[in-house]
Formats: structure tokens, sequence, C-alpha cells
């Protein structure tokens, strides 16, 4: 059996923050687990005991993500596992969202991610080891209209989320996004996703997307513990681990991206000289 491992966990409350965490504590393993509301973690610690140390983070508070990644670490003695899962949706087309809403978003999405980071770093260097679980989506992958800025912000970890690996890789520190698909989750709860005041307009398009979504693409949350648990116990995990069978999607687009840059290869290079 693997070895127990002691896990830090953002947005702990509900989705997959909750069940990735119950998961974890079901086979033994330690939690610090975090919430903007830590009444929503009292059952966790009712139910776990000593194995669960909850506590109240909101991640857009950088001086808060530091003192409590300190206060988790030094309770454990340890952290083996990041998972950086704090962070919500926004609908709306470009044109609609708000800026401010914009703004909030990114806070939350990327700059609360990047401040969990930066707090976690020097305590797994030091330790020699890690592995940072970032909540990435297929939305960090490929665009679909009237979500553009959390597909934005997903983008960014994407990015933020490589690099990091390369740079890590030598102190003993893994790097994975995990990149789910479309499950029956909270997530387009009003809790987890903010919906921006619609422009007409851009009905026909939102009509378009939700006549493409069908049932057997809605992912059962349940079957995604083993997923997770299978990728903190591996010995090489990837980079990137796609949740949901949305490879082909994936693999189709990739494909039309490449074909395009091969289309236009030759303006491409005769913009070198």
């Amino acid at each position: 059996m693997a070895e127990h491992k002691v896990w830090f966990v953002t947005g702990a409350a509900r989705g997959f923050g909750r069940r990735w965490t119950e998961a974890a504590l079901e086979r033994g393993d330690k939690v610090a687990v975090t919430a903007r509301n830590p009444e929503t973690l009292e059952g966790l610690a009712r139910e776990y005991g000593n194995a669960v140390l909850a506590l109240q983070l909101d991640v857009t508070d950088r001086n808060a993500v530091f003192r409590t990644v300190k206060q988790a670490h030094e309770h454990f003695g340890r952290l083996d596992v990041i998972l950086s899962n704090a962070g919500y949706g926004l609908m709306g087309a470009v044109e609609e969202v708000a800026f401010e809403d914009m703004r909030a978003n990114f806070e939350t999405n990327v700059f609360g991610t990047v401040s969990v980071l930066q707090a976690v770093l020097p305590l797994l260097r030091e330790q020699g080891r890690g592995h940072i679980l970032l909540v990435s989506s297929v939305a960090g992958l490929v665009a679909l209209p009237t979500a553009g800025i959390y597909e934005g912000a997903k983008f960014a970890i994407e990015g933020i989320g490589e690099a990091l690996a390369g740079e890590v890789g030598g102190f003993g520190i893994k790097v994975t996004l995990i990149e789910p698909g479309p499950y029956a989750t909270d997530f387009l709860s009003d809790s987890s996703v903010k919906n921006s005041t619609p422009i007409p307009c851009y009905d026909p398009v939102r009509q378009y997307l939700a006549s493409m979504m069908t049932p057997d693409m809605i992912g059962d949350p349940a079957a995604t513990s083993g997923a997770i648990l299978k990728l903190v116990d591996g010995e090489n995990p990837p980079l990137r681990l796609i949740l949901g069978g949305l490879l082909p999607l994936v693999r189709n687009i990739y494909g039309e991206r490449i074909k395009s840059w091969e289309d236009w290869e030759d303006i491409s290079k005769a913009a070198q000289r």
C-alpha cells in the first residue's frame, strides 16, 4: 500500500475539492482543508478527527494564504500533495462581462492560485518532494463562445503550470494540470458560477451551444476519485490529465490548429526576414 500522504486543499467545501478530500481521508491520508466558510468543513472534522485540519481561507487574501500554508505545514510536519482547487466560473460573451467581474475572476482563479504556489514552493523545495495538482479544465485547452474570460483564466493556469513544472522538477516537485470536462457537480450553481447580464444578440450562440450538449457528455463525479488517487500515487505522473471523454474533441481542435499553422507557414517564414 502506498505511504499515507498529507494534503493541502483549497476550495474543499464542495465539488471536486470536497470529493477528492473525502477520497484521501477514506484511505487514511491526512488533509488540511480550507474554504472561505469554515462551517462547510465541520462535517469532515467530526467524521475524520485528527486526520483533518480545517482552516478558513479566501485565496484572494495573499497574506492569509501564506499564514494558512505555514499553519498546515507546522501542524502535520510536511505537505505531500497540494490541491489548488479554489475557483469559480464566469459565463458571458466577452462583450457582456463586466470588467469588475473579469478582475474578480482572475483574482481568485489565477492570482489566488499563484499565491498558493508561492507559499508552498519553499516548503516543498526544502522537503525535496511534493506533488502540486492545479485544477484547470478542458476549458483551458479549447475555448468555446460565451465563456471566454473564464477560459482565459484557465489558459493562464495551463501556462503557469507548464512553466512551473520545468522550474521545479529538479527539486523533486511534480506538477499535474487536471483538466476535467463537464461533470454533474454543483459547478453551474449560483455558488460556483457567475452569469453576466446577457445581450440578446448573443442568444443564438448560447442556444446552439446548449443544443450540442447531450446527457452522455456529462460525467459522474464519483468516477474521478480513483483517477486522482492513482495520479498522486504514480511514480511518474503526467503534466496533464484530462478527466472524462473529451480527448477526441481536443485532438480534433488541436489538429485544426496545426493545419492552420501549416497552411500559413510560408507567410510565417516570410515574416522572419
